[in-house]
């Protein structure tokens, strides 16, 4: 059982997620009422996110995503890699960021100045998590799930080197068992 395999600690369970999630997707249908808005979910974190928010949006809406990359185990690399751009033309759109969780704020910042750069409507931001504590962030996020300590955590979309996406809830990681040179 992976659990067993990993030190994890629950921290939010699937059941307070959801409930969360369904918040934020009301907030969202409130907010874009007459609007279609787009979301575009962050790969590859987010899409477990991305797929239960839209499910829960109760307006008509589009998605597509985009894919950086910035981590390497549980250590940011200090810059941001574009490995996937989105598809659809966001020019006069209202965009929705959906990202699974802000540390340092370095992505997320990557990814709205990009989003700006195609001339929507608007531009906002759905997190998950966020690290309050480290964000360096000189705009506000919209729709914060939840604000976590700076712990490295996994599970619901967010991974350990591609691995504990699968989890229904969010643990705490502790590290592997076994060598971590098998990661």
């Amino acid at each position: 059982m992976i659990k067993n395999r990993h030190k994890l600690t629950e921290y939010i369970s699937e059941v307070s997620i959801l409930k969360r999630v369904n918040e934020l997707a009301s907030d969202i249908s409130k907010r874009y009422s007459d609007e279609a808005p787009i979301l575009i979910g962050i790969l590859n974190g987010s899409f477990i996110f991305a797929a239960d928010l839209i499910r829960s949006i109760d307006i008509d809406c589009e998605i597509d995503f985009i894919k950086v990359s910035s981590y390497v185990g549980t250590a940011s690399k200090g810059t941001v890699r574009l490995r996937k751009d989105i598809s659809a033309d966001i020019t006069d759109r209202h965009v929705v960021i959906v990202e699974d969780i802000i540390d340092s704020g370095l992505t997320i910042k990557f990814i709205r100045d990009r989003m700006y750069e195609a001339g929507p409507k608007s531009v906002a931001i759905a997190t998950l998590l966020i690290k309050p504590e480290i964000a360096k962030l000189d705009f506000d996020i919209d729709w914060v799930g939840f604000e976590i300590p700076p712990e490295f955590v996994v599970g619901y979309g967010l991974d350990y080197d591609q691995k504990l996406r699968n989890l229904k809830g969010i643990y705490r990681y502790g590290g592997n068992e076994r060598a971590s040179s098998e990661f």
